[in-house]
């Protein structure tokens, strides 16, 4: 309790004179907000349809690879069964083809999981790239000269958590993020200097 009262004496002290009086109004004024990063992200409409996005690209790779993986092993099953009527050299030959198909395929699915990967991973630095913007705003209004991830954060009051009033005006200023303000999809215009990317 001795360290709560601490950080709410060194949060008053930091503000401007007349500050404090936003409290009445139920707001909280402190320089420091913290936010939920990740629920930014699987919370806000923008966010649930990059993700519902994402996992059916990623169903449709996992559906992709299971029937070459299929396709594969009837294929080891007829050369198997063929064995018996070949010469050592012809099943060798035919073997020796199987493998490098084989190795192959498995590069091309290696390419493949790791386009994915780094589709999934720009698709989160342009949303939080978009919602810059919107988190400069936040901090500005609340008067705040930071926001912090609060995993970050060791421990803080509820009261400077933003994470609902943020999705809120991300639903409400970008909606499912297909479209929005001109400049917003490189994050352009933001008064912040890190989105935290």
């Amino acid at each position: 309790m001795k360290l709560l009262r601490l950080f709410f004496v060194i949060a008053l002290l930091a503000l401007p004179a007349g500050q404090t009086a936003a409290q009445s109004l139920g707001q909280v004024v402190s320089p420091v907000l913290t936010i939920d990063r990740e629920a930014l992200f699987t919370r806000t409409e923008f966010g649930q349809r990059v993700s519902q996005d994402l996992e059916t690209e990623s169903d449709a790779l996992s559906e992709e690879t299971r029937k070459i993986e299929q396709a594969l092993e009837e294929e080891e099953r007829s050369l198997t069964a063929k064995r018996a009527t070949m010469s050592p050299e012809e099943f060798r030959a035919l073997a020796d083809a199987f493998d490098e198909k084989v190795v192959a395929l498995r590069t091309d699915r290696d390419a493949a999981q790791q386009n994915f990967v780094q589709r999934y991973e720009d698709a989160q630095r342009s949303f939080y790239n978009r919602i810059g913007p919107i988190l400069g705003r936040v901090m500005q209004d609340r008067n705040a000269v930071v926001i912090l991830d609060k995993r970050n954060v060791l421990l803080s009051v509820n009261a400077i958590d933003v994470t609902d009033a943020v999705i809120a005006r991300i639903d409400a200023e970008l909606g499912d993020g297909t479209e929005g303000p001109a400049g917003s999809a490189d994050g352009s215009g933001s008064d912040t200097t890190d989105s935290g990317q």
